[in-house]
């Protein structure tokens, strides 16, 4: 099928098409022509919007899905809906399953089951066996059978011995390590983020410092060992700043954030609603415009959608008893988008696309004439409204229902493979 885009704004830093409007015909899943104004045959699907974006295609670097063992709340299918709706054509799988990705078989597994699909999945594999911080699990292994990097999720690793080991051995074979930041001995038992809102409305909380000094010690480990560290999810000022003295030490260290931490603060909590009871919380409004601060400047690589999808059982229970996550992937943009402003957009796009490319050593996709077509289509005139009917998660667990963005995925064009919303 032959697909023609009409007039649409190119938004790519690295491409001399960039801010650039123009007509982009596909063919084949390749780009044969680029040019002001193409004319149409008849025989092509046109993609018209006011306000028309095309990117390069979208990378999230931190989705989960509950396949195996909990695909009641997500499976392979439903998660690849959802990401090719937020405009993702590839998405990093981390470990939140049982059992986790933690050797080859289970590495393999996730790639045979979602080869030749709209949006590209890319395995993350579990640093430690069972995600327990104690014994590496078969690091070498789960590289040669596709993994791209090694996270145990949001389990952080206590050991600092452990997370030393971790980083030289994926540096041996050319990989990395994803490290949460969380040390649960000073935040354990926490709700949300502590500060003057979990003191009114009586939740215990999860202070800064609890993030911020373990993000301190690793960044230490990563000094000793060298090699290359990423942190995948920061969310408090202070951590910002220490990741822009990291890098400013020359130190391979890059970090992202969660796109509902830069839109939304702590002042969510108050209507108790278990959709906003996240890790890291969302925190202050001093924390949240550091966060977009960071971003703009480039300290902050990756903007990330930390999907997570958890059933009704989990999550319409007392506040303190109901487990941390969100939906996040199909509005990941357009929280983005409306955190960032318009005048952002190269660098907000640039946190979708180039870097987390950089990060993963994947592929730079460029819009050009024989390329294959890799690419995003949004805009920033039409509006969206998310609701339960075009929700494709098998979980209904987003703060977002029923909310107008400003903003609208069109579609994803990934090889011969397309999904328009």
């Amino acid at each position: 099928m032959s697909i023609l885009i009409k007039q649409a704004k190119i938004v790519d830093s690295k491409s001399p098409l960039n801010g650039k409007v123009m007509d982009v015909l596909i063919e084949g899943g390749k780009i044969v022509e680029i040019k002001k104004t193409i004319t149409a045959n008849g025989n092509e699907r046109l993609i018209q919007a006011n306000g028309l974006h095309l990117s390069i295609g979208w990378i999230d670097m931190q989705a989960t899905c509950g396949n195996p063992g909990y695909e009641f709340k997500e499976d392979f299918d439903s998660l690849i809906k959802c990401a090719a709706s937020g405009g993702f054509t590839g998405v990093c799988l981390h470990s939140n399953n049982q059992p986790q990705f933690q050797n080859k078989a289970q590495i393999e597994y996730i790639l045979n089951s979602t080869k030749n699909k709209v949006c590209n999945v890319y395995p993350i594999g579990a640093i430690t066996n069972e995600c327990k911080g104690k014994e590496m699990a078969e690091m070498f292994d789960m590289k040669q059978s596709g993994a791209l990097a090694f996270s145990d999720y949001k389990h952080p690793i206590k050991d600092a011995g452990t997370l030393l080991r971790a980083i030289q051995y994926s540096t041996n074979i050319n990989a990395f390590v994803i490290a949460h930041c969380n040390d649960e001995s000073i935040s354990h038992g926490g709700q949300m983020n502590e500060g003057e809102v979990s003191t009114r409305i009586g939740l215990k909380g999860m202070p800064a410092l609890a993030e911020e000094l373990m993000l301190e010690r690793n960044i230490s480990i990563l000094e000793y060992t060298g090699g290359k560290l990423h942190i995948p999810t920061i969310s408090t000022k202070g951590s910002c700043e220490l990741i822009k003295k990291a890098k400013a030490k020359g130190l391979q260290i890059t970090c992202g954030v969660a796109a509902i931490n830069l839109l939304l603060d702590d002042s969510e909590l108050e209507s108790f609603d278990t959709n906003v009871k996240l890790n890291p919380p969302l925190r202050t409004k001093k924390d949240v415009i550091s966060l977009r601060n960071a971003v703009e400047s480039g300290v902050i690589d990756v903007i990330v959608s930390d999907h997570q999808a958890q059933d009704t059982e989990s999550k319409e229970l007392e506040f303190d008893l109901a487990d941390d996550g969100a939906l996040g992937v199909q509005t990941a943009f357009n929280c983005s988008f409306e955190a960032l402003k318009d005048k952002n957009i190269e660098t907000l796009i640039d946190a979708l696309t180039h870097k987390p490319r950089e990060i993963l050593k994947l592929e730079q996709n460029q819009i050009e004439e024989k390329q294959v077509a890799n690419l995003t289509l949004f805009s920033i005139s039409e509006s969206f409204t998310f609701t339960e009917k075009n929700n494709y998660s098998k979980s209904k667990n987003s703060p977002f229902f029923g909310r107008t963005f400003n903003s609208k995925v069109i579609g994803i064009i990934n090889g011969g493979k397309s999904w328009f919303n």
